[in-house]
């Protein structure tokens, strides 16, 4: 299966309007994004855990990376709240769940195997730092190589310089409405500016984003050889 498989091209997905599409696994549906391959893919996807749902334990050869949106995630290593960012690095093993059921964004098989950090941040906890505009709040999340991810707060009013995205930038609208000369974005609208890209962004209303750069490179955009979770 191929939806938005061409890297280098802009792709945008509204959401909440998307249907929920059954997964092979009972209980779980997702709102795929972007995927090149079929179970074994390289893969964007909201994934919903119905309450009491799992996986039997798999290891994720491409890296698995996630940020829960509602209710809380789980394996045996602990339970992850809504606002939880995750990384579990190329070759790591766990059996997910959820008992309450859950919401989240996750990315399959778009590591670099030399990232073998695992990270887990609590973003409700974690502290805003100054961004490079009055308006602006940054929370780092992770970085390795080009790779920078990170959530964004934007105050109402907030504009930023045009810029051009080399290595491309991927954003996933968590609260408010983003926007560029291009569109609006409200809540829950995923955007993919490929490298070398360019916009000017800013938000009238406000607004909060997921927001990973500098990870659209061909060494890094691989599909995937060898099984991983289906998600």
């Amino acid at each position: 299966m191929q939806l938005n498989a061409d890297l280098t091209q802009r792709a945008i997905a509204f959401t909440e309007s998307l249907p929920w599409i059954d997964s092979p696994m009972p209980g779980v549906q997702r709102r795929m994004l972007d995927r090149d391959g079929a179970e074994v893919a390289r893969a964007t996807s909201l994934v919903r855990y119905a309450p009491g749902s799992r996986f039997s334990p798999h290891t994720h050869g491409g890296g698995e990376e996630f940020l829960v949106l509602e209710g809380v995630f789980s394996d045996e290593q602990g339970d992850y709240p809504t606002g939880t960012y995750v990384r579990n690095p190329v070759g790591s093993s766990h059996a997910p769940s959820s008992q309450d059921g859950c919401t989240i964004l996750v990315k399959l098989w778009q590591m670099s195997p030399d990232d073998q950090q695992r990270v887990v941040v609590e973003t409700q906890r974690a502290e805003w730092l100054p961004g490079l505009v009055d308006g602006l709040q940054v929370m780092p999340l992770h970085a390795h190589g080009s790779e920078q991810v990170a959530l964004v707060k934007w105050a109402p009013g907030t504009r930023f310089q045009p810029h051009c995205h080399w290595g491309g930038e991927e954003i996933f609208v968590l609260e408010g409405v983003f926007a560029d000369e291009f569109g609006d974005y409200p809540k829950g609208t995923w955007i993919r500016n490929p490298s070398g890209s360019v916009h000017r962004p800013f938000s009238e209303t406000g607004c909060v984003i997921y927001v990973k750069t500098g990870h659209l490179l061909p060494q890094v955009a691989t599909a995937p050889t060898a099984p991983t979770a289906l998600r």
